[in-house]
């Protein structure tokens, strides 16, 4: 009887573990009328066959793709970045009833030297002066470590009619380019995602806009609304979202009004900046507590204004435990490496 009574308090026990586990509460949020529960994030080697058939396969609820044909470095540009995103949104989510949100990954702090309105010489040596011919509003070289990224004085009116308005611009010989968020909607994507944001948090950025009377945050909020008009305009469903820069909502509770999500990378796990999927220093390094904590002390800020929060971990070996922090904030967490060429092989819990 004993040992009965100790196998039942042993399975209560068992049972009440299982219960509480966090991995069992996956999160959930909506956008365009659909609920996302799982998200997968890929701005590397999109137009690999084995690639493409996994985006397609796959059963996340939203997809973070680079467009892929604006790169005009290489072939990438004849991509048929149109009729893949097409095919993307007419895949399954992962309740196999749904279909999937596309979203466009760009740059909107960085001017990128493969990209379609790059039309200046393409080498700058660190140290060195900025070549001659290179636009004013590009500032330095990205302090990450990622080649051909400069970031911009993002105000400037020539910067928005790259990345909004499409004025001035010459894409020849390559087809009719307009602006980045023209050729993002003539693909038929859902949104854009927008990638350093934190420009308005650049100590040198800062410092030139400033020269200039104006404040670097108030800027980047008055550019990304700038986008949204822009942009729904065109498509009234369109979805923006926010990567990284959490502070900027500090004292600034009108950025709510201009974004559908946000999404940070590395509160818990980072990597270094790499395009090897396999190096071994693009993933699972382990962010100070006081790093962790500055991130989700401006999250809660974003949590509080009821937007949609997504995170990315940079952890391999460590992405269960990443997925448990995240989901205990009530995040929807993704877990891959830092190089993003291909989809995570740590899939979210129940997936």
């Amino acid at each position: 009887m004993k040992k009965l009574i100790s196998l039942f308090i042993m399975i209560t026990i068992l049972f009440a573990c299982k219960k509480d586990d966090p991995k069992i509460e996956q999160n959930s949020v909506v956008l365009q009328n659909k609920t996302i529960q799982y998200w997968g994030y890929q701005i590397q080697n999109i137009n690999e066959e084995t690639n493409m058939e996994e985006l397609k396969n796959s059963k996340y609820d939203m997809l973070v793709i680079e467009p892929t044909r604006t790169d005009w470095s290489s072939d990438d540009k004849n991509f048929d970045t149109k009729s893949f995103v097409s095919q993307l949104k007419q895949s399954k989510a992962h309740d196999g009833i749904n279909q999937k949100l596309v979203i466009a990954y760009i740059d909107i702090g960085e001017a990128e030297d493969w990209r379609w309105y790059w039309t200046w010489s393409t080498e700058w040596i660190e140290g060195q002066d900025k070549p001659n011919d290179w636009p004013d509003y590009i500032v330095k070289h990205d302090p990450d470590g990622w080649g051909g990224n400069y970031p911009v004085a993002f105000w400037k009116n020539a910067w928005k009619d790259i990345v909004i308005y499409g004025e001035n611009q010459n894409s020849s010989p390559y087809g009719d380019y307009n602006s980045i968020i023209d050729e993002v909607i003539r693909d038929g994507f859902d949104g854009i995602y927008l990638d350093w944001v934190e420009a308005a948090e650049d100590s040198d950025i800062i410092a030139l806009a400033e020269n200039e009377g104006l404040n670097a945050v108030n800027e980047m909020i008055t550019f990304i609304g700038e986008m949204k008009t822009y942009a729904k305009s065109r498509n009234p469903n369109f979805i923006i979202i926010q990567q990284n820069a959490a502070s900027i909502i500090d004292g600034h509770p009108e950025l709510a009004n201009v974004i559908d999500a946000i999404a940070q990378e590395a509160i818990w796990f980072d990597g270094d900046a790499s395009d090897n999927w396999n190096d071994e220093n693009g993933y699972d390094n382990e962010n100070t507590k006081d790093l962790s904590d500055y991130y989700l002390n401006y999250l809660t800020k974003y949590k509080n204004a009821n937007i949609p929060i997504f995170n990315c971990e940079y952890a391999n070996k460590n992405s269960e435990d990443a997925y448990d922090k995240s989901n205990l904030k009530g995040f929807i967490p993704y877990c891959t490496n830092r190089s993003l060429s291909k989809l995570t092989e740590n899939k979210p819990f129940g997936y």
